[in-house]
């Protein structure tokens, strides 16, 4: 029997799988070259990225990556907003990138167009109609587009600009509205709107009464992987540990970790002196670097195997005041049985229970007490990491999730929005 065949068009090159949107837009490529030829178009700003291609080579029938200049990217985003169009259209948008697309869908009968992240649309969207054409002339039903939004990117924008201060409140506003306006438009022109969270995709159709297939495919872990048997724990002082992990050039993380250290670590101090607060993630910026001054904050940068951090870890604190959708390091610290405190916004797109599989807690008290609590009464801490690893396993398994993702795309768009769910 031939092989579907599958074009696949990603923001951000799918390896390594070692940060959000990566790691879903990488098991996804994975799984699906596991079942279908997959021809794959991405884009890459990190030059050293360049060598991972060849492993997408050997998972793929086709690669093409193409080098995004940050520099550039920012000044073509101005340059679409001052035109009246979003930044992301603009930043994303890459001549050769659009080059291949065309020649590829103009020469492949493909089954099914996979858009991960939604400045990729515009790659097709003006073309689709001819696609579509195309597709019918061989005398086969055209291909399903399938965008996964992952978050609904203009949600967050909005929220930055509730924090920002003038005049960037006024921009990050503008590029919300633009924003979901093409969201809008992608979700009217494609067969099926994927999200990551059934909160996301409630959100999306609040703000969109009129989108028709919008689904849900959560994030999952690679449980076998993310196992504290798997690892030997990194070499620390001893004191009890916290850790948060993420890339800390991103805006939502570093204003986390900056408020727990200025509104709830010295609290902890308080009760635990000897607590340490690890900062765990690749490229810090100078602010994240400043914490540092701060006694018992350490700021690694980027490691080699963050599984190594988890196992010495006592628990893992997430305090994301600005977060949309799945955050990874919430289920990665889970899957490691790791007890989490975290806020609410950065576990509102994963369904575990609040005081059986973690703690939430958003005002900076409540977070230091639970804290203090969870590494005071270590049979208490153990309690929540077995619970936390039992409720992944449960509900966020890469393999049955990516099942419901191969048969997404090939749905006939006719149904309710809650075929494709977890």
């Amino acid at each position: 029997m031939k092989k579907q065949q599958i074009l696949y068009l990603c923001h951000r090159i799918p390896y390594p799988p070692n940060k959000g949107d990566k790691i879903r837009s990488y098991n996804q490529v994975r799984f699906l070259s596991e079942h279908a030829d997959v021809d794959l178009v991405t884009l890459a700003d990190d030059p050293g990225d360049f060598a991972h291609e060849s492993v997408l080579a050997q998972m793929c029938r086709r690669v093409k990556v193409f080098s995004l200049n940050r520099h550039l990217a920012k000044i073509r985003g101005m340059w679409e907003l001052a035109a009246g169009r979003s930044i992301s259209q603009g930043y994303f948008y890459h001549p050769g990138f659009q080059q291949t697309v065309d020649a590829w869908v103009s020469s492949s009968p493909y089954d099914a167009i996979v858009c991960f992240s939604s400045p990729m649309a515009g790659y097709l969207l003006k073309g689709m109609p001819e696609y579509q054409k195309d597709s019918q002339d061989r005398n086969r039903q055209p291909a399903q587009f399938v965008m996964d939004f992952c978050d609904l990117d203009s949600d967050k924008w909005r929220q930055y600009a509730r924090q920002a201060s003038f005049p960037m409140n006024l921009v990050y506003n503008a590029e919300g509205k633009r924003l979901l306006a093409f969201e809008k438009k992608i979700a009217r022109a494609f067969d099926h709107s994927v999200f990551v969270s059934r909160a996301e995709a409630d959100l999306f159709i609040k703000a969109f009464p009129g989108a028709g297939q919008v689904g849900v495919i959560p994030n999952g872990v690679d449980f076998d992987s993310f196992s504290p048997d798997r690892v030997m724990p990194v070499e620390t002082t001893g004191a009890p540990m916290m850790m948060f992990p993420g890339a800390m050039d991103y805006h939502a993380n570093v204003e986390g970790v900056c408020w727990f250290v200025r509104e709830i670590f010295p609290q902890v101090l308080q009760q635990v002196p000897d607590a340490v607060f690890y900062i765990v993630g690749s490229n810090p910026v100078q602010k994240v670097r400043d914490l540092e001054k701060t006694p018992g904050v350490i700021v690694t940068g980027f490691v080699a195997d963050i599984r190594q951090y988890y196992r010495a870890a006592d628990l893992c604190v997430i305090p994301l005041t600005i977060a949309r959708g799945v955050q990874n390091k919430v289920l990665e610290a889970m899957a490691m049985e790791k007890p989490v405190v975290s806020t609410s916004v950065a576990v509102q797109g994963i369904s575990a229970s609040h005081g059986r599989d973690l703690v939430v807690a958003d005002a900076p008290g409540q977070f230091a007490r639970d804290t203090v609590r969870l590494l005071q009464d270590r049979d208490l801490a153990d309690a929540y990491g077995l619970a936390a690893r039992r409720f992944v396993r449960n509900h966020h398994d890469w393999d049955q999730i990516l099942k419901m993702f191969y048969a997404t795309l090939f749905m006939t768009g006719e149904g309710s929005t809650d075929e494709i769910h977890l």
